[in-house]
């Protein structure tokens, strides 16, 4: 059983609504194809994809607001035989070549080109097996999905984990965080999936007194500030660390910093620096390695510990900064709302931090940059700062630091605080 919104779907008719839509696509005739599936009703998707799951097809989910053309071009880019869309709308691509069934994914594109995941229904059933005998605090809990389910962090950790452990996953599809407080306070034990941006949201626009039962927050770090709010409002805070080719590698189940990422689930194998020299993070699924490209060290207890992606680090005159310690010294500073920090070229030090912000009232740039000389140590500082009325964040709360570099270099970065000053 499954509930979108207000309204239940019992096993029944979801399996009624599978068979029709796997009918109207052409699932039954030809279950060696792969389907991009692009459908406004989530119950629909979800009947769907169950489907073709059962059927061992392939399947490339793409969020709902994505334009026809632009689905269509990426379901073309993945090799998809067929493109599904609202009213259950079929179109042959032209696709030949049959691959083994499984989910088609992509990676996020914040750190480069996203790049075509395809991973084997067998290989997620052993990440759900894991996820589930692994994370046991949630079982009495009920899951309360806002967050999309054609990402895997929705789909595979919210409502598939949630019908293997028999519960039954509560689909909220709105970024209104006083329409998800309404729905935390009438549910028994609610374990909100969502991202840390809004997280922060409702732990500001609780009531004095009010708590979340339980959250999970994925997708990005949260900045230091964020997470003093969140877990200060949150009874049982969770947080997983995962990357688009092997799925959630670890879970903290009790989080209090915000780059321990938990212990790793057992049916993987993870290797990472130490505290003192951190490495590139290396999953094993089987006989395959994963580079993760991101920076992280293992602690003695075994936890795993995110540091920042290898393309974010910026070297000063030899010396490595991770963006996250500056940003949280910047966000620290009274009425400093957010903050990214990103590369910028130098003629003598190579690289240099530069920083973009977005304050409650007003602060002058000079301003910013006196706290950080009194807060950081010299070569952290940044040479060049940026306010912003709002930072560019992805609903997940990640940022594309290569964007906003690419902007401040051709000028346009401030350009768009001018103009939103005027």
């Amino acid at each position: 059983m499954i509930q979108v919104g207000d309204r239940f779907y019992d096993q029944a008719i979801v399996q009624t609504m599978g068979a029709r839509a796997a009918e109207a696509v052409g699932l039954s005739d030809r279950p060696e194809l792969s389907f991009a599936v692009c459908l406004s009703d989530p119950a629909e998707f979800l009947a769907l994809l169950l489907a073709i799951r059962e059927a061992g097809a392939s399947v490339l989910p793409i969020h709902p607001s994505t334009p026809r053309a632009a689905a269509r071009r990426l379901a073309i880019d993945l090799g998809c035989h067929r493109l599904v869309t609202d009213e259950l709308a079929v179109e042959d691509l032209g696709a030949e070549d049959p691959g083994p069934g499984g989910l088609l994914q992509t990676t996020s594109g914040t750190t480069g080109e996203p790049k075509r995941i395809a991973r084997s229904w067998a290989e997620i059933d052993r990440e759900i097996d894991s996820y589930v005998a692994t994370f046991v605090a949630p079982q009495d809990m009920t899951p309360l999905i806002a967050c999309p389910i054609t990402h895997s962090y929705g789909l595979i950790c919210g409502v598939l984990v949630a019908l293997r452990r028999g519960q039954v996953p509560h689909i909220l599809g709105t970024a209104n965080p006083k329409y998800l407080i309404a729905r935390l306070r009438q549910t028994r034990q609610p374990l909100l999936y969502s991202s840390p941006a809004m997280l922060h949201a409702i732990a500001r626009l609780l009531p004095a007194g009010e708590m979340i039962h339980a959250a999970m927050t994925s997708g990005t770090l949260l900045p230091d500030q964020w997470l003093m709010t969140i877990r200060a409002r949150t009874t049982h805070l969770f947080q997983q660390y995962g990357c688009s080719e092997a799925g959630c590698v670890a879970i903290n189940p009790n989080l209090s910093a915000s780059g321990d990422m938990g212990a790793p689930l057992p049916h993987l194998r993870v290797e990472a620096g130490d505290t003192d020299q951190p490495r590139e993070i290396v999953v094993h699924v089987g006989d395959r390695a994963i580079r993760t490209a991101d920076l992280g060290y293992t602690k003695a207890d075994g936890t795993l510990v995110f540091v920042g992606r290898l393309d974010d680090t910026i070297n000063v005159s030899g010396l490595n900064v991770y963006p996250k310690e500056v940003e949280d010294v910047v966000m620290a500073m009274p009425g400093v709302t957010d903050a990214v920090v990103f590369r910028r070229l130098d003629s003598l030090a190579g690289e240099r931090v530069a920083v973009a912000f977005s304050a409650e009232h007003s602060i002058a740039p000079a301003d910013l940059r006196d706290w950080c000389i009194k807060n950081l140590a010299a070569h952290q500082v940044p040479m060049e700062t940026v306010r912003l009325p709002r930072l560019p964040r992805q609903a997940n709360g990640k940022i594309s630091r290569r964007e906003i570099a690419a902007l401040h270099a051709e000028g346009r970065l401030e350009l768009l605080a001018e103009e939103t000053a005027a």
